[in-house]
């Protein structure tokens, strides 16, 4: 029977750690990217709503901003509207005025 050389088996183990965790490190930049890209993604967003608001405070009307391709919001544009939820008057959580989000 061959003996064993400890020290190159290490070796071959640390090589195939190595590897995996260069692997999960990759994803773990990836994940990270991709969040502060969501965050960049959200601050556009609130910088644009203001940026409409202003120009229908400067006397811009929705219909003239659509007329020169700026409707209201690029997200509202990408999402389906919301439906309306039915009234829930008369119902218990509605008496009290308080909501489920106070």
């Amino acid at each position: 029977m061959p003996t064993i050389d400890i020290e190159q088996t290490r070796k071959q183990a640390r090589a195939l750690l190595d590897s995996r965790i260069e692997s999960v490190t990759t994803l773990v930049k990836t994940r990270q990217r991709i969040t502060d890209l969501r965050v960049q993604l959200a601050d556009a967003e609130r910088e644009d709503k203001r940026a409409y608001v202003r120009a229908t405070k400067d006397g811009w009307s929705p219909e003239e901003l659509k007329k020169l391709g700026l409707e209201s919001g690029a997200a509202a544009r990408r999402r389906k509207p919301a439906t309306t939820p039915p009234s829930t008057e008369g119902s218990p959580s509605s008496a009290s005025g308080a909501s489920a989000t106070e």
